[in-house]
């Protein structure tokens, strides 16, 4: 079974030339669960793919995913094959595949108004997540995370002072990607009807295969980003996905920024707020 193989890919976690994250091996095991499904067609098995032929299911997929889906899966196969079938060995690379599938060029933001517009059209739970996402950038695994700094300390990292300049509000922490947990702040009306849907003793709950500390009752994850663009396709007729409102979020704040500090600074501030390492990759939220 697809799930018998795919459970030793937990060794990458234990891995200590180059360990992965919950969250890597989560995706792995997404992107090898659609490949099973794919070379099954054709009589085959996980076990049974060379590098060579991961290469060519990979040439056959360019037309449909993008890049950074593409890889995801080179990455996913190249595990497999070095650390469970060891087909590859520890240092042996997949041939990398560029997608032919025509990029969105336009931008991913939503505005407030549109954002009101979606929220009233999903359920109590879920638009109290798709306000606080917008209003925070947050990522749709980060809502499950969210918690009081006392109870979840922020790991230490370099702040500008123009971090979260007029933002006045309540401040919390998310944990994000490698498990980084970072400060956010919520407008005080938004962290009131979060501190509503507080829990009487934090649950854990399981989102993508990944185990969270859930502190508050709100939307989050796979369910409440599905339940995002089903309410965006039906009250705007398109959806770019959640992960629009931190492209929404990140737009809004370059904007109070303009003419307030220069334009790197303001990018590396937003960088800051979203959690990225790198300002640079900010860019690609200001299309």
């Amino acid at each position: 079974m697809v799930t018998g193989r795919l459970v030793n890919l937990g060794a990458l976690r234990r891995n200590p030339s180059r360990p992965a994250s919950v969250r890597t091996v989560a995706n792995y095991r997404e992107c090898l669960e659609r490949t099973a499904r794919d070379v099954a067609r054709h009589g085959l098995e996980l076990r049974d793919l060379t590098p060579e032929t991961a290469a060519a299911y990979l040439r056959s997929r360019a037309g449909e995913l993008g890049q950074k889906g593409l890889d995801m899966h080179r990455q996913a196969l190249q595990a497999l094959l070095v650390h469970v079938s060891r087909r590859l060995p520890p240092e042996g690379r997949i041939e990398v595949v560029k997608t032919t599938k025509h990029e969105r060029l336009t931008g991913r933001a939503y505005t407030a108004d549109q954002v009101a517009l979606i929220a009233a059209a999903q359920t109590p739970r879920h638009a109290l997540a798709t306000d606080i996402a917008y209003a925070a950038g947050l990522r749709a695994h980060e809502l499950l995370t969210i918690a009081r700094p006392e109870e979840q300390p922020p790991h230490h990292r370099p702040a500008r002072d123009e971090k979260f300049a007029g933002l006045p509000g309540v401040d919390y922490t998310v944990a994000g990607k490698g498990g980084l947990v970072r400060t956010v702040r919520l407008p005080t009306p938004l962290a009131d009807r979060l501190e509503a849907c507080r829990r009487p003793q934090p649950v854990r709950v399981t989102d993508r295969g990944v185990h969270y500390r859930s502190h508050y009752d709100v939307g989050g994850g796979r369910l409440w980003s599905s339940s995002f663009s089903s309410a965006s396709k039906r009250v705007l007729g398109w959806s770019t996905g959640a992960h629009g409102l931190r492209h929404g979020y990140a737009q809004a704040r370059m904007e109070g920024f303009r003419g307030e500090i220069p334009y790197n600074d303001a990018r590396e501030t937003v960088s800051q707020e979203l959690g990225h390492f790198r300002p640079e990759i900010t860019e690609a939220y200001l299309r």
